[in-house]
């Protein structure tokens, strides 16, 4: 799942790889660092990415 570049850290495009109960994983497009996040960590109160990526995590479809 893209992250949306207002809300990301890093410059180029951060991608959501994987997210558990607690984190997210990310990982810039650009310099392929890997990183994980807590789950408000885009400013969202973790209500965007984080039950998006929980929900593809467990087949429910999320965007990538």
């Amino acid at each position: 799942m893209l992250v949306n570049l207002e809300d990301g850290v890093c410059r180029s495009q951060i991608v959501v790889t994987d997210a558990d109960d607690a984190t997210m994983t990310v990982e810039c497009t650009l310099c392929g660092d890997s990183y994980s996040v807590e789950p408000d960590a885009f400013n969202d109160g973790g209500v965007v990415y984080w039950p998006a990526a929980m929900g593809h995590n467990r087949g429910g479809g999320g965007d990538e």
